[in-house]
């Protein structure tokens, strides 16, 4: 087994930091978790192996070339104080357009503010006019 240097581990950890959700297509394991089954990255350890809490209370880990599968662009937005996780930006920024078309006045402010900020490609996107410029 081939462990990465500490420039390959930090550049895992970069593109695999603790919360990113990632949804399984294949796992190359006698055992594996069910394709389809998302898991949340806890950590990637010192031999590159991606960590991660699966939504069906599975442990195993992932390893980048050798594991099938794909980041999800999840995005939480937070309209009149109501929070909401998407799993997936697309979906967010299609509604928040149609918000913004179907409304008007300071309602429609509040969905131009989200959708700005779901465009820039922030994490967490709120009605406030900060960060919406």
């Amino acid at each position: 087994m081939k462990f990465p240097t500490d420039e390959e581990l930090e550049k895992l950890r970069a593109k695999y930091p603790k919360g990113t959700k990632i949804r399984l297509i294949h796992m190359n394991d006698p055992q594996p978790v069910p394709s389809g089954t998302i898991g949340e990255v806890v950590l990637v350890d010192d031999a590159g192996n991606i960590h991660l809490n699966w939504q069906n209370g599975r442990s195993l880990a992932l390893i980048e070339g050798v594991d099938d599968f794909k980041v999800i662009d999840s995005v939480t937005t937070v309209c009149y104080g109501q929070k909401q996780v998407w799993n997936s930006r697309k979906e967010a920024i299609t509604f928040f357009l149609k918000g913004m078309n179907a409304c008007e006045g300071a309602e429609r402010e509040r969905y131009t503010n989200i959708y700005r900020k779901l465009i820039s490609g922030l994490a967490v996107c709120d009605d406030s006019l900060e960060g919406a410029e």
